[in-house]
């Protein structure tokens, strides 16, 4: 008699969420002959979940929402769904999943349960009073909730982890650093660089914490002491986030000739072999940001802030530049180092691309997503994912 398969049930907020920084991981868990299931808010990528083999629980939440009477109905949508797939192992992505999830996997009676905190955000990142609230409330949330002998949390840097553990939210022995989510290495590969001026992209959520009014100003600068550069935005607002750049700005900015603004961009791949330096200089509370992770991949030299997540990847003298946050006259001289010298960005490039093989390839990420799965359901199968 053959054992059941292991069911899995993924919890993000977003289906576009899931299918850009975990469908990889939910097909490599199918392909290893797991039932995966996806609960998440549906907008225009449930049919691709579907497609791909995988069972959805549309969930009608909010991202941003904190009124009582709606968490209280996120809660009992998500024991409903878990009641229904009956998961052996649930997996939440980021903070608002895992601070609902494991409510509702505890009303549930989910015996195992993966906490991926993938950056702490606005809320840990945030001087505002709101933010200051809302750490207060989450921290004593996240300590009633989080650990236990059947819950483990993955962090995707060391910073997060420190943050986490000092204020006694997890025990060092149930948090586990899982660098990323995964690059595709064959998908994303070094090309030459193109001809034709200097393109620094930034892809990312057009929010004010990604750095973007930084970038733009950068960008005045850059244009006003006539350095051959084109700053190029791809990514949309973010309409769940309050500090949203409206579209009516960035297509303002756009006319005004100091930056390009694509929109949506599907083809990632394509838009790195077009251009010769990744940035990002976002002060958001990053895990590890998967732009940057694909820029690597991608051979692009890398300039970022100088905060948790971003420093991973970028490594100054290795694989890019750090500059510190909030600051658009550091960012635009460090764009104009490299615009300037070929031979640096050729240098960076080759040592993005080394990283991303050495640390934050899918196979890698996979597998030690995979070896947490197995510490919970059988401690003596395999040791916890080791700390890169």
């Amino acid at each position: 008699m053959t054992a059941a398969p292991v069911r899995v049930m993924f919890l993000v907020t977003e289906d576009w969420y899931f299918c850009s920084h975990r469908l990889g991981l939910a097909l490599s868990l199918a392909a290893k002959g797991m039932e995966v299931a996806v609960a998440c808010r549906v907008d225009r990528h449930g049919e691709d979940i579907e497609k791909a083999g995988l069972r959805l629980y549309p969930l009608p939440w909010k991202r941003r929402s904190l009124n009582p009477l709606r968490l209280t109905a996120s809660v009992w949508r998500i024991w409903r769904a878990y009641r229904r797939f009956r998961p052996d192992i649930v997996h939440h992505v980021a903070l608002k999943p895992v601070l609902l999830g494991s409510l509702a996997a505890r009303l549930a009676g989910v015996r195992h349960v993966v906490n991926a905190v993938a950056g702490l955000g606005f809320v840990f990142s945030s001087p505002s009073l709101r933010a200051r609230f809302l750490k207060v409330v989450m921290t004593m949330a996240f300590r009633l909730l989080l650990d236990g002998r059947r819950f483990r949390t993955i962090v995707q840097n060391d910073d997060d982890g420190k943050v986490l553990e000092s204020r006694g939210i997890v025990a060092h022995d149930h948090l586990m650093v899982i660098r990323g989510a995964g690059v595709d290495l064959d998908r994303f590969r070094p090309t030459p660089e193109p001809p034709g001026p200097v393109r620094a992209v930034m892809v990312s959520r057009m929010i004010r914490e990604k750095g973007v009014r930084e970038l733009v100003e950068a960008a005045r600068l850059l244009h006003a002491r006539g350095v051959p550069v084109r700053i190029v935005l791809a990514g949309t607002p973010d309409p769940e986030n309050p500090t949203a750049i409206p579209e009516a700005m960035l297509n303002a900015w756009a006319r005004e000739g100091v930056i390009d603004y694509l929109g949506h961009v599907n083809d990632v791949p394509t838009l790195w072999q077009r251009s010769h330096i990744g940035v990002l200089p976002s002060y958001y509370g990053e895990g590890v940001p998967l732009a940057l992770i694909e820029a690597a991949a991608a051979g692009r030299p890398l300039i970022a802030a100088d905060g948790p997540g971003l420093r991973d990847i970028t490594r100054p003298g290795e694989s890019g530049l750090l500059v510190p946050p909030r600051d658009a006259v550091a960012l635009a001289l460090a764009i104009e180092m490299l615009v300037k010298d070929s031979a640096m960005r050729t240098h960076l490039g080759a040592g993005a691309r080394h990283l991303a093989e050495m640390a934050f390839g899918s196979g890698a990420v996979f597998e030690a997503t995979l070896a947490v799965y197995r510490d919970l359901l059988d401690p003596r199968y395999s040791p916890p994912a080791r700390r890169p």
